[in-house]
């Protein structure tokens, strides 16, 4: 179950992110209301996946793996670059979260 907070954590977090960038500077009401309640969604949720995991391992996969989302809805949402410098790094950052699980050493 923590894992699953995990998850909707990101998601909420990415959703929330992405608003951020519609929202333009938050001048515009419906992106800036998202922007609120994804990110408060997502601590929410973060914070029910802090009981049973490590907080070191949650908040790496939490803020690695949004950004790497981020990232790549970036390049279909807002039409921003995608160079070989960001491709290796995205999937560094990814390689660093799958390691972080395990290494956590606990079943899921």
């Amino acid at each position: 179950m923590p894992w699953y907070f995990l998850a909707l954590a990101i998601l909420s977090e990415v959703i929330g992110t992405l608003a951020l960038k519609m929202s333009n500077g938050f001048s515009i009401l419906l992106p800036s209301i998202i922007v609120v309640v994804g990110y408060s969604t997502s601590f929410w949720f973060l914070a029910l996946c802090l009981k049973s995991l490590y907080v070191g391992t949650a908040y790496a996969i939490w803020a690695g793996v949004g950004t790497a989302v981020v990232s790549i809805a970036a390049v279909f949402l807002f039409k921003e670059p995608m160079t070989i410098v960001k491709a290796v790094s995205l999937v560094l950052v990814i390689l660093g979260v799958v390691g972080l699980h395990w290494g956590e050493g606990k079943s899921v």
